[in-house]
């Protein structure tokens, strides 16, 4: 062993400095090394030499390649390959915490919540590889990595590339490629040409066993399992666990069918399949009172391109075009997160429409090959469902700005709305002259919207992408601080993050003045630096530029309540919650500064509202952890404590390790008086990255543990 060790240690001595072997499995020897080059920690993997030598390396590095160009935010990407003398290596980062194998060996079971959650995020990563045409070929809780929380996949490709060595040299060293505990039958059976549907039985046998403590099949050999593989059926959950849910079997049961045809087409309907109890249908009869004439929703267009990889790209148009129509005085327009909801639901147009009290409804299509862009639109009225204007647009890529540009003016016309000059400049006003530039920055902007912590880093990532493809992208400047500004709030609370915001929008209005999103971002990282005056200016400018920037508003609120200037922050939260009526969050956090002025009748109203307001968003968004803690900490001020703290500990099930989760459930847990239940909150999110030690000296839900010595010492902290 300590031979190997030296071999490695010289062979790399160039690129990374080896420490010691971490790991072992059926492919690789596993060591921590440091990336000379870059300063970092890194994980190299050895191919064992045996299959090294029956591989040979043009192979090997040809097929891990194609795993190299995957990018997703539950992916452990792939740094680095090559070969040094007659040893095959692949280089990936370190990533700190346990593996799933390792949580399995520790507890067996896992909570229920934590199972389906783990498994959707790895159904996630699988559904984008897949449409890479790159199959995993070996998942199991060993190639599960979980860091902060949250899964990451990893070893991607590399199954594939040992698998091409031939069945012959297989059999001649021992090896299979895959682990027979989670083998789909055809990969058992010697089949080559594998899809998706493989993957989803291994993780449909995985997720079996994070709720079971065993897997599907288990046998002294591995002969044995295989042979129970093809000739016995898995006992059914309930056999294994109590109370385990008949929809949770049903959809573990379904991924572990022998035919693949008989299992989930996609990751991405096993996925959904584990989120379906949780959301529920959507009862009819919805009121339809409130509706505005001049109002619209915009639904995410259907991705027809032959890659479905490019939804990102689809979305990303929706998106844009909403943001055009924001900037109309005269029309309001359903918020992203509200028309989003629909996306992948087969629903009356006219349903929609009165769901989101919006007068015409826009939907459409995107088909994207190559360098050729087709889209369709459609403008529909929803008190009739007839169309008030539809066309078809056959354009080149580049055409893509002059495309959402002509589809916002036809809306416009048809909607007999006056448009200012100003108004026409800025939905006329191209971000880019890139089209690959625009492409990152909506793969960004897709990530961005998930609000996790890896979701706003990988968002980030694609954001200075953009801008490395064109350094004068205002925009994508702006959100490169918005993502650091939240990383820095919710998870992070690093000087890095507040210096990177700082800088990046501070880059933002000097490439465009004019532009109201780079004033709100400036004005945010402003606010955190305690620079409320310069904040101040820039918020207010935003709200000049466009006055309904519903995040201009917002967050001007948030700043005034962290100063302390409850008046101003009570205003500027309604202010918010008139330009985006759909919207909890305004409405909700409202009711603090409102108590703090000793407004508790406005204070309750408000809170009543709220309620009202989220419960709706609920029904469409039902796995929206930051509308449980708000919510349930509503009721819980309402007097429904029961019902309040089971949405709370249902936020704190979705995503238990995100700082924000916790601090919200310390302060129901401090207004129910659970003291110590607070405090171990609170403790735990600032220790995964919670720093705003303003709302934790303002918020008035935390009076209740605020002479706890505890509590003052972790301010002291902070």
């Amino acid at each position: 062993m300590s031979d190997l060790l030296d071999r490695v240690r010289t062979a790399l001595a160039d690129r990374y400095a080896v420490e010691r072997e971490i790991g072992q499995g059926g492919m690789a020897t596993v060591y921590l090394a440091q990336d000379l080059k870059h300063d970092r920690p890194v994980a190299v993997k050895l191919l064992h030499p045996h299959l090294a030598a029956n591989l040979g390396p043009d192979r090997f590095l040809r097929e891990i390649q194609i795993a190299a160009r995957l990018q997703h935010p539950h992916i452990v990407p792939l740094y680095d390959s090559g070969q040094a003398g007659d040893l095959l290596y692949y280089v990936m980062p370190y990533v700190s915490g346990e593996s799933l194998r390792q949580r399995l060996e520790r507890e067996a079971q896992l909570p229920l919540d934590d199972a389906t959650r783990l498994a959707r995020t790895v159904a996630a990563a699988l559904d984008y590889a897949h449409r890479q045409q790159v199959v995993h070929r070996d998942i199991k809780p060993e190639n599960v990595m979980l860091h902060e929380g949250e899964a990451l996949v990893t070893d991607f490709g590399i199954a594939k590339a040992v698998s091409v060595a031939g069945k012959e040299t297989l059999t001649r060293t021992g090896m299979s490629v895959g682990t027979p505990a989670y083998m789909s039958p055809e990969q058992a059976g010697g089949e080559t040409e594998l899809d998706g549907r493989s993957d989803i039985y291994s993780l449909g046998a995985m997720l079996y066993e994070m709720v079971t403590g065993v897997a599907p099949f288990t046998g002294p050999t591995a002969q044995s399992i295989i042979a129970k593989l093809f000739t016995e059926s898995a006992l059914p959950l309930h056999e294994r666990r109590d109370a385990v849910p008949e929809w949770l079997e049903r959809s573990v049961m379904k991924s572990l069918a022998k035919a693949p045809a008989e299992r989930y087409g996609t990751a991405a309907q096993f996925a959904q399949a584990l989120t379906w109890p949780a959301g529920g249908s959507t009862p009819p009869g919805s009121p339809a009172g409130g509706t505005v004439a001049k109002s619209i929703a915009v639904l995410p267009f259907v991705n027809m391109s032959a890659d479905p990889e490019n939804e990102y790209f689809t979305d990303g148009i929706s998106e844009e075009i909403i943001n055009a129509l924001t900037k109309i005085q005269a029309l309001r327009v359903a918020s992203r997160t509200s028309a989003f909801a629909f996306k992948g639901k087969n629903e009356d147009i006219g349903e929609i429409g009165r769901k989101l009290k919006v007068a015409t409804v826009l939907e459409g299509s995107v088909r994207k090959a190559g360098l050729k862009l087709r889209v369709t639109a459609q403008l529909v009225n929803v008190a009739d469902g007839y169309h008030l204007w539809s066309e078809r647009y056959d354009r080149q890529l580049e055409d893509v700005f002059a495309i959402q540009d002509e589809i916002a003016e036809n809306i416009v016309k048809a909607l007999r709305v006056v448009l200012s000059e100003e108004e026409k400049r800025a939905i006329e006003k191209a971000p880019t002259e890139s089209v690959q530039a625009y492409e990152y920055y909506l793969r960004g902007r897709q990530f961005f919207h998930q609000f996790r912590r890896t979701g706003i880093q990988f968002a980030r990532r694609m954001l200075e992408r953009a801008i490395e493809i064109d350094p004068k992208y205002a925009l994508a400047y702006a959100g490169v601080a918005d993502c650091c500004s939240f990383l820095y709030m919710y998870w992070d609370g690093s000087n890095a993050n507040l210096e990177s915001a700082e800088s990046a929008s501070r880059r933002a209005l000097e490439l465009d003045p004019e532009l109201a999103e780079a004033h709100a971002s400036r004005g945010f990282a402003l606010s955190l630096r305690r620079q409320y005056s310069e904040a101040q200016g820039e918020f207010e400018t935003a709200i000049r530029l466009n006055p309904k920037l519903y995040e201009a508003h917002y967050l001007y609120a948030r700043a005034c309540f962290q100063e302390g200037k409850w008046e101003e922050a009570v205003r500027h939260y309604e202010d918010a919650s008139r330009v985006r009526p759909e919207d909890f969050q305004a409405l909700l956090l409202m009711q603090a500064p409102l108590k703090g002025l000793g407004r508790s009748v406005e204070a309750d109203a408000a809170v009543r509202k709220g309620l009202q307001v989220v419960e709706k968003h609920l029904e469409l968004n039902p796995d929206d952890a930051r509308a449980l803690y708000l919510g349930g900490g509503a009721l819980i001020q309402l007097g429904e404590r029961e019902r309040g703290l089971e949405w709370t500990e249902r936020a704190l099930a979705i995503d238990p390790e995100d700082p924000a989760v916790r601090y919200n459930v310390a302060c129901a847990y401090a207004f129910l008086g659970r003291t110590d239940d607070a405090i171990a909150c609170l403790e735990k999110a600032v220790e995964h990255g919670f720093g705003h030690r303003e709302w934790l000296e303002n918020d008035s839900d935390l009076d209740s543990v605020r002479d706890d010595q505890r509590f003052k010492a972790l301010l002291s902290k902070m």
